[in-house]
C-alpha cells in the first residue's frame, strides 16, 4: 500500500472520528457525554485488554484442534459479547414488562448450541471429504510403501 493511500485512509478515519465526536457532544438527548466516553473507553479496555488476549491464548492452545473449533470459539465469543448484557439484565424490567420480554438465557444457549452443531457438521464434512469414501478401498499391508515409478532419462542425455 502506498504512503499516499495510507495518508488518505488515516485522514478519512480521523474525519469520521471527529464527526462522531461532534455528533456526540451536540446531541440534545445526551445529557452527560462524559458518561458515554467512559463507557466507550471501558469497552475498548475490556475488548483489547481482556477479550482479544483471552481468545488469542485460547486459539494458541487449540491450534492443533483445527480451524473449525477456533472459528466456533470466535463466533461464540461474539454472540456472548452481544447477548450477555441482555442475559444479565433478564428480569430487571424496571416496571415495564416490554423492556426485556424474552427468555434471553435460553435463547443465548440455543444460539450457542446451534452454532456448535453447525461447526460440528462442518468438521465432520471436512473430515469425510479429506478421507474420501471408504467403499472400494483395499486395505494396505503394514510396512509396505507405494513405490514411485522412476523414469529413466533418454539414452543420449546420460552422462
Amino acid at each position: 500500500m502506498t504512503a499516499a493511500l495510507r495518508g488518505l485512509l488515516l485522514a478519512a478515519g480521523l474525519a469520521l472520528t471527529g464527526y462522531g465526536l461532534y455528533g456526540l457532544l451536540d446531541d440534545p438527548y445526551i445529557t452527560d457525554p462524559v458518561d458515554v466516553l467512559v463507557w466507550g473507553f471501558g469497552g475498548l479496555v475490556l475488548h483489547d485488554g481482556l477479550w482479544v488476549p483471552l481468545l488469542c491464548l485460547l486459539g494458541a492452545f487449540l491450534v492443533r484442534r483445527g480451524p473449525v473449533l477456533r472459528g466456533w470459539l470466535v463466533v461464540a465469543a461474539a454472540v456472548t459479547a452481544v447477548g450477555l448484557p441482555a442475559v444479565l439484565r433478564a428480569g430487571d424490567d424496571g416496571g415495564n414488562p416490554s423492556v426485556l420480554p424474552l427468555p434471553y438465557l435460553r435463547n443465548w444457549l440455543l444460539v450457542l448450541a446451534a452454532t456448535a452443531g453447525l461447526a460440528l457438521l462442518v468438521a465432520l464434512v471436512g473430515r469425510w471429504r479429506h478421507r474420501g469414501p471408504a467403499v472400494g478401498r483395499r486395505p494396505r499391508a503394514v510396512g509396505r510403501r507405494d513405490r514411485a515409478v522412476r523414469r529413466q532419462a533418454p539414452r543420449g542425455d546420460r552422462s
